[in-house]
């Protein structure tokens, strides 16, 4: 070949060589970016901040299944651990979702966690997310469900509550005037009568009140109020009834507690307690109602000298239509609301109620209501401080 075209031809050669290394690096460097996109797949952009701002569980999977991102809701109901779904029936939703390209609805019952029996009602929905990935959004039903619960229930026991005094009221209705020339036997089952009915209006009017306490709004119009005065009160409210049976009423106040609240809720509290003590003890006994300021909150403490409440029991005193003892009860016109009003009520304040009792010797029933801030730094409406 002549020396002149040598020099280009070589030239010539290695550009080509060049040209295709670097060709062959870029092409190296591509597949490696694909192969890292399938081990660490990335979500679309702006999901994962989506799913961060969810107050329902949000869930992205790969087409291997594999979590790649998950909202807070989702590990604290115990949907996602170590990357992955912890359910079978989540799994199952995702591939019927993947397989047929089209979002899914469904409502589960899981359990909450690997102990117990706790479980959480949901309504998930699965829906394709690009190519690649599956989104799981799951609502949280469990408080919605556990209210229909208690809403059920409480519609039953009403019913059955019910039925006591009316058909009550009904047989004596008819007793009266099948003894209509009969005046001492008039004046008996009219006296029966009348205490029927009272225990009928005193069911209905706590049914009404207890429906009350459970609006969102029951403290929208909360003020400052003096906890001497809730007591004074509730002690007159049940001083008749206490002298009726002989049982002194010892009530230490203390005039400076004050808290964030409604004064007419607090009283029907403070009252439905003494009310309590009172019909479970003896005559001639003693209740006492206390208050004491600690570490920031106002204890009102009712105790009497009754016949106490198995510990088996101690539990459920603050459920609705519970009795201890339901043959007393009953003689003594209660509802089984009373305890349940003043748990519903301590909860509106921001409170809670606790209860020590020894069967033979007593119990003492305490409210702890947050203590309010001093008058110039109270809040101007709403919660407690």
């Amino acid at each position: 070949m002549d020396a002149a075209w040598l020099v280009p031809a070589a030239l010539g050669f290695g550009l080509l060589v060049g040209v295709g290394g670097a060709a062959a690096v870029v092409a190296a460097h591509a597949r490696g970016q694909r192969a890292a996109a399938v081990v660490t797949p990335s979500v679309p952009d702006g999901v994962e901040e989506v799913i961060d701002a969810l107050e329902t569980a949000g869930i992205v999977l790969d087409s291997s299944n594999n979590v790649v991102s998950c909202s807070t809701a989702a590990v604290a109901l115990g949907l996602v651990w170590n990357h992955t779904l912890v359910h079978q029936e989540l799994v199952s939703l995702v591939d019927r979702v993947r397989s047929e390209g089209s979002a899914a609805n469904e409502e589960m019952q899981l359990p909450r966690g690997p102990f117990g029996d706790a479980q959480v009602h949901l309504l998930v929905r699965a829906a394709p997310l690009g190519a690649r990935f599956v989104l799981v959004l799951a609502d949280d039903r469990t408080e919605a469900y556990r209210l229909e619960d208690v809403r059920r229930d409480f519609v039953a026991n009403i019913s059955h509550e019910l039925k006591t005094p009316i058909g009550a009221i009904g047989l004596l209705a008819e007793a009266l005037e099948s003894a209509a020339d009969e005046p001492d036997e008039v004046r008996r089952f009219a006296k029966r009568l009348t205490i029927e009915a009272e225990r009928l209006r005193t069911l209905t009017h706590e049914i009404i009140e207890l429906s009350r306490l459970q609006a969102a709004d029951a403290l929208e119009h909360a003020e400052r109020v003096n906890v001497d005065s809730v007591v004074a009160q509730a002690v007159d409210a049940n001083r008749v009834a206490a002298e009726s049976h002989r049982i002194t009423i010892v009530a230490q106040a203390d005039a400076t507690a004050v808290v964030w609240g409604d004064e007419s809720m607090l009283v029907t509290a403070v009252h439905n307690l003494i009310a309590n003590a009172i019909q479970y003890s003896p005559d001639g006994t003693r209740v006492g109602v206390g208050v004491a300021r600690r570490d920031g909150a106002i204890e009102i403490a009712v105790t009497d000298q009754g016949v106490g409440i198995p510990e088996s029991e101690r539990d459920r005193v603050f459920e609705r239509f519970f009795r201890v003892d339901s043959a007393r009860s009953r003689q003594t016109g209660g509802t089984g609301l009373g305890l349940a009003i003043v748990k519903h009520v301590v909860q509106n304040h921001g409170g809670d109620v606790r209860v020590w009792s020894q069967q033979g010797r007593g119990s003492t029933f305490t409210i702890r209501l947050p203590e309010a801030a001093p008058a110039a730094a109270a809040p101007s409406r709403g919660a407690p401080s």
